[in-house]
């Protein structure tokens, strides 16, 4: 009898003299029930506890997304620079007053590629036509000055480009005659824009004395200091005979940038709102005017007359 009562509580006997765990009496529909989806209290118990809730997306730092800033922001200035507006240096004085050496300036690019052609008037940078450039000295940049010319945020020092004033377009006749004025198409221009003490028209015997005609696809450039200008007056030797092909003009300086105490727009002086088309001939102008004065004529002769016809055949 000792030994059974010991071994009753040594659990030797079986499985049923084991006791029982709470969570093996629980019945298993309890679990399905919870499991199922059918009770909303028990899912968002779930989401509370964090257990299916979707894990919020991990922010990219700052300095993993500045190269893709950086080379986003390049490439809206390299097409800028190629399609819309690109800075240029006045290397030289001969647009005093208007520009000082050391300006920078703005050009629009943008509405030469819509078909948009130089007019009178206007300051232009252009490429150089025919060794315009010849002798002047070429900047040496360095890595940075020439990464920031590539973008636009500098100009370039490799392109060789010239900033004048329009003065003439196709068909005109622009012409000096001793020292002044200008004359384009037969009209004495008044040019507030020429440097004080400069007078429009440069004596000399080495293309400051001229009469020109502007052929198609050319336009007349010179500097606002007249006498400190090498523009088309003196080139008239070379291959263009001094006038600019307009696929070389680069666009229409627009703006001083730099330095900010000199920020100013470039519009067209009134200078050039004076008519200045040429006319037409006078050949055309005079027949335009007798055709009117010979039907009148022929009318009267023909009326009240007894040896015409109504047919108007002579009789």
């Amino acid at each position: 009898m000792g030994d059974l009562a010991v071994g009753a509580r040594s659990g030797q006997e079986g499985p049923e003299d084991k006791p029982e765990r709470p969570e093996e009496m629980a019945p298993p529909a309890a679990e399905d029930a919870s499991g199922s989806g059918g009770d909303s209290g028990a899912g968002d118990d779930r989401n509370e506890r964090g257990g299916d809730a979707p894990q919020p997306k991990k922010q990219r730092s700052f300095w993993k997304e500045l190269p893709l800033l950086i080379g986003i922001a390049l490439l809206l200035a390299l097409l800028i620079k190629t399609f819309l507006v690109q800075a240029f240096s006045i290397p030289s004085d001969s647009m005093q007053n208007t520009l000082q050496q050391g300006d920078r300036v703005l050009v629009d690019k943008l509405t030469p590629w819509f078909g948009s052609e130089p007019e009178r008037g206007e300051v232009v940078v252009f490429h150089d036509p025919d060794n315009w450039l010849a002798g002047e000295p070429t900047p040496n940049p360095n890595a940075i000055q020439k990464a920031l010319s590539w973008i636009g945020l500098m100009p370039s020092a490799e392109e060789k480009d010239l900033i004048k004033r329009v003065v003439a377009v196709a068909g005109d006749t622009v012409e000096c005659k001793g020292t002044a004025p200008l004359k384009v198409n037969g009209h004495a221009l008044k040019e507030p824009y020429v440097y004080p003490g400069n007078t429009p028209c440069t004596v000399d015997d080495t293309g400051g004395q001229f009469k020109v005609k502007v052929p198609e696809g050319k336009i007349w450039v010179m500097g606002d200091h007249r006498q400190n200008s090498l523009d088309s007056r003196y080139h008239q030797q070379d291959s263009n005979k001094g006038f600019v092909p307009v696929d070389n003009v680069v666009g229409r300086a627009i703006v001083v940038a730099w330095p900010p105490t000199r920020w100013s727009t470039l519009p067209v002086p009134d200078t050039f709102d004076q008519g200045l088309s040429a006319a037409a001939a006078p050949g055309v102008l005079g027949l335009a005017g007798a055709v009117p004065l010979v039907l009148w004529r022929r009318r009267r002769i023909t009326v009240g007359n007894p040896r015409v016809s109504e047919r108007g055949t002579a009789g």
